[in-house]
């Protein structure tokens, strides 16, 4: 059976998840839920998704929530299709459980406060952003990006030499960013970050899925 998802193509979250799927090659049919008239609310969603939030995976009916918990989960059930993203060896694999802590604390909350901020607010609730959230979420990121500039001027990617998960998840509020108005991610001032943000958003896997948003692939 050909994996499911459930969940909006145009919420960041449903994104990150057909990001993987592409990019590990991975047939998948996307069942659009109307989060506006909060179907992902209803009772019949919810016994899937407790949180009512998308989106979820129903794979030969074993059913997992969270986008970042279905990611990993795919790179791991297909390890030699597509690109590998989750390394097997135990030094390189807690490299990448580093790299995904890094995003996860050091990335995400400082983007997606921004994002939500400048971008999805006025765009989609009429409502003026608040400054003094913004700014503050994008002098804290700033000073992240410099730890990333760090980092990449010794190392390929996130964890090492090579890309993983950890390199990927940054695409999917990174990407929006420029919206907001900030350009850190491809400043001159930190060259191995705009290298590395480059290349990630170059993939095909990504531009797949970036614009407008994407549909089921039925085989690859």
């Amino acid at each position: 059976m050909v994996l499911k998802l459930y969940g909006s193509s145009m919420a960041t979250c449903t994104r990150r998840v057909a990001l993987i799927l592409h990019e590990k090659k991975v047939p998948f049919e996307l069942h659009e839920i109307d989060v506006q008239n909060k179907a992902h609310k209803k009772p019949d969603y919810l016994e899937k998704q407790p949180f009512g939030q998308i989106p979820y995976i129903d794979h030969d009916g074993f059913i997992l929530y969270e986008s970042r918990a279905i990611c990993y989960y795919i790179a791991s059930i297909y390890p030699s299709q597509g690109t590998n993203l989750v390394p097997t060896d135990p030094k390189a694999n807690a490299r990448l459980q580093q790299a995904l802590s890094v995003e996860v604390a050091n990335f995400n909350p400082f983007v997606e406060k921004a994002v939500l901020e400048k971008y999805f607010k006025p765009l989609y609730h009429g409502t003026k952003p608040d400054e003094k959230i913004y700014n503050e979420a994008i002098s804290t990121l700033d000073a992240k990006l410099d730890a990333y500039e760090k980092i990449l001027s010794k190392q390929k990617y996130l964890a090492g030499d090579e890309l993983t998960l950890a390199d990927l998840y940054h695409l999917v509020y990174g990407s929006v960013l420029p919206n907001t108005g900030y350009t850190g991610l491809e400043s001159d001032s930190r060259p191995n970050v705009a290298r590395w943000f480059k290349e990630l958003s170059s993939r095909p896997a990504w531009q797949a899925v970036k614009e407008n948003g994407f549909k089921s692939v039925a085989a690859y």
